[in-house]
């Protein structure tokens, strides 16, 4: 399979995938402050010592930052005690916070939700390539019909509106709490989100009328689960990693079934590791669509591109 490379330089130049990791400009700047009621809140980092060093006991590398988004987050002296607490036991810092950045948007989140990374803006931006075409068949003016799968928090859905504007949007996820979490998300969008295992629950109308399914499965193999970081294997739940034992159970089902529902010129991005992706395009072309691998080094990020 051809891969192509996305060179488009990323300003802070970094590969992580955590909120404070990025360095983009989310972190409140020292001696910035608001009023919380009776409360007044700075973020200056001497005001926050005993959360730092609580932060920093707890093994967080970044204490002072995150102490800063803490205490920008508390309304009071009891509710940053209780999110340093969350913090301290191991909880994603994102799912503390109740939102997560992700391609410059606060995206909310609950707790035991998935965490959108930051690597998974290069699918965001090859799909916003892709919306604003007007493929044959396509009526004029008639908004993009994009689903997301694996939806998560529906972030990809929610970023993808805010690039590209009116979508006919429907986010679908398995687990019930990341689909009340996706429906807060999409719904000043316009989007839907159904709870459902990837293209079960969708209207039988839109068979063969999606323009772009969209999909960030889990990917990561069985038996690789063990070896992650305890924030991702202890808080984030197991259906949205464990890709099988190879890691592409999931790409699998998508290709297999993805040609029912696009229309012709229909296009099917789904993110993987940059060694899982040859596989991944394999099992779609052999599936009759047409695939291509695209790879960002500045995001270390890799999406497949299959086309019906």
């Amino acid at each position: 399979m051809p891969t192509e490379v996305a060179r488009k330089t990323d300003p802070s130049g970094e590969s992580g995938t955590r909120l404070l990791q990025s360095r983009d400009g989310m972190v409140p700047r020292p001696g910035r402050c608001r009023e919380m009621g009776s409360w007044r809140v700075t973020s200056h980092p001497a005001a926050d010592v005993d959360v730092v060093a609580a932060l920093r006991r707890a093994g967080c590398v970044f204490a002072e930052d995150e102490a800063r988004l803490l205490v920008g987050e508390a309304r009071d002296p009891a509710e940053l005690a209780a999110l340093v607490s969350r913090r301290c036991a191991g909880e994603p810092l994102e799912q503390v916070l109740g939102w997560a950045q992700f391609c410059g948007l606060r995206v909310r989140l609950l707790p035991g939700v998935f965490v959108p990374r930051r690597r998974t803006e290069l699918l965001v931006r090859l799909a916003s390539v892709l919306a604003r075409r007007t493929p044959p068949g396509r009526l004029p003016g008639r908004p993009p019909v994009v689903v997301d799968l694996c939806c998560g928090s529906g972030a990809i859905g929610l970023a993808l509106a805010d690039r590209v504007g009116p979508l006919a949007l429907t986010a679908v996820d398995v687990d019930p709490v990341a689909v009340r979490c996706a429906a807060a998300n999409l719904e000043p969008v316009g989007g839907a989100a159904l709870q459902g295992d990837l293209f079960g629950p969708l209207p039988e109308r839109l068979r063969g009328q999606v323009d772009l399914v969209l999909a960030s499965p889990p990917y990561v193999p069985t038996q690789a689960i063990a070896l992650m970081p305890p924030e991702a294997r202890l808080h984030e739940p197991a259906v949205a990693l464990d890709g099988g034992p190879d890691g592409l159970a999931l790409v699998r089902r998508l290709a297999a079934d993805a040609g029912q529902w696009l229309a012709p010129g229909g296009h099917l991005l789904a993110e993987f590791s940059a060694a899982q992706a040859p596989g991944a395009a394999s099992i779609a072309a052999g599936c009759g669509l047409r695939s291509r691998v695209v790879r960002s080094v500045a995001l270390d990020a890799t999406v497949i591109v299959a086309t019906r």
